[in-house]
């Protein structure tokens, strides 16, 4: 029974995950960046885990020409429950350093994944809505054109390019989860090593 806890260095670690979680608070999570000849230094728009920051006003301006709606904090759910879930994680990740037993973290681990699925949904459900509704009265109409930007990466939006990419707090969500896995890893290997 010994072996199912957690070594010393695992709750370090998982010290180290809580810090992760909580200071992903204070930096934006993603960020849209868009370049356009007009716009040669570029625009960004961040996504933190309580508003939306950037180049905000210029974008719903670009958004109105060409019908879509325009983006404020208030009109996303997310963004009232986020800091909430990231405070829930730093705290579990707090708490396993006390209960120090393996299959709680591994169960905190598939819990954590499981949100990053639901939330990589929900932001691309986000981004769909708000590049396929479109006012069909825009000033700016192209036939059968939609401006979803891609979900992570580069995408071609009539003469703007979009590039989708993690931001600071993003990466520290993403350390979060490879250090858990490492635990995880780590802990159960040690494990087998040690039946013997």
């Amino acid at each position: 029974m010994k072996n199912l806890k957690i070594s010393v260095l695992s709750k370090v670690l998982l010290l180290i995950v809580a810090s992760l979680f909580a200071g992903a608070l204070f930096f934006p999570m993603w960020r849209i960046e868009l370049e356009a000849p007009q716009y040669p230094e570029g625009l960004v728009l961040q996504l933190f885990a309580n508003k939306i920051g950037g180049d905000v006003e210029i974008i719903n301006g670009l958004n109105h020409y060409i019908g879509m709606a325009t983006l404020h904090t208030e009109n996303f759910f997310e963004f009232s429950i986020l800091p909430y879930v990231f405070g829930f994680f730093a705290l579990v990740s707090v708490l396993l350093i006390f209960i120090a037993k393996r299959k709680a973290v591994l169960g905190f681990l598939i819990t954590y994944a499981l949100f990053i699925v639901l939330a990589a949904i929900d932001f691309y459900r986000w981004n769909y809505e708000y590049g396929h509704n479109l006012d069909p009265n825009a000033a700016i109409r192209v036939p059968g054109m939609s401006y979803q930007p891609p979900l992570i990466g580069y995408k071609q939006l009539l003469n703007f390019g979009a590039y989708s990419i993690p931001d600071i707090g993003g990466w520290m969500l993403t350390a979060a989860g490879l250090i858990l896995f490492f635990i995880i890893f780590k802990e159960y290997n040690y494990f087998k090593k040690n039946k013997s």
